[in-house]
């Protein structure tokens, strides 16, 4: 019943409250970006949500737009600037999502929206995070994300979708509130995923 009914307009209900509340916040933040790293101001990037349907997510920015000599992006870690790092530890780049929320693309708990480039690489078991709508927070972000490899956050992320309630989004949610605070796990940095063994032998049979 939650999942079906209550879940999605929950979300919405609290996603309009935040935006309302939060706009003067965030359009000081969006000044504060413009400043340090110039523009866009929102960094927008197409990942897979609900049903396996690609939409476009919407983040502050939180790098720059520095390039080799050949004009490709330079590594993530040498586009981070001391503004970015504690910027991105306080999660404050993630709340223009609350408009991805209000639209329907996304959740406040769910598992973490990733590149669409990854679809292919997922076996039948890790399609299933795909079976409800990705989230702002997540079960893995709360249980060691930074420490987690590829197979243990998608494990997670199933199990997530198979025993989604209330009461487990309300004990994600205060976790949360709870990791920010402390500024734990706000980054998670274990490079792309390749795919696993069996994702490949399915792919290739």
């Amino acid at each position: 019943m939650y999942q079906k009914y209550f879940k999605r307009l929950l979300d919405f209900i609290f996603a309009l409250i935040l935006i309302i509340l939060l706009l003067p916040l965030m359009l000081i933040i969006g000044l504060v970006v413009r400043i340090n790293l110039g523009s866009p101001i929102i960094f927008k990037q197409e990942r897979t949500g609900l049903n396996e349907k690609t939409f476009t997510l919407n983040k502050f920015r939180s790098m720059t737009d520095e390039r080799d000599e050949n004009g490709e992006l330079l590594p993530n870690e040498l586009r981070m600037t001391r503004f970015s790092k504690i910027f991105r530890s306080t999660s404050l780049d993630e709340l223009p999502e609350l408009f991805n929320i209000l639209k329907g693309e996304m959740s406040f708990i769910g598992p973490r929206p990733l590149l669409t480039e990854y679809l292919e690489l997922y076996n039948k078991d890790q399609r299933k995070r795909h079976k409800v709508r990705p989230g702002l927070t997540s079960y893995t972000a709360v249980n060691g994300r930074s420490t987690l490899s590829w197979d243990q956050r998608f494990e997670m992320d199933v199990w997530y979708v198979e025993n989604v309630s209330f009461l487990l989004d309300f004990k994600i949610l205060v976790k949360t509130f709870i990791t920010v605070i402390k500024r734990e796990n706000t980054t998670s940095d274990r490079g792309k995923f390749q795919g696993t063994a069996d994702a490949n032998k399915e792919k290739s049979s």
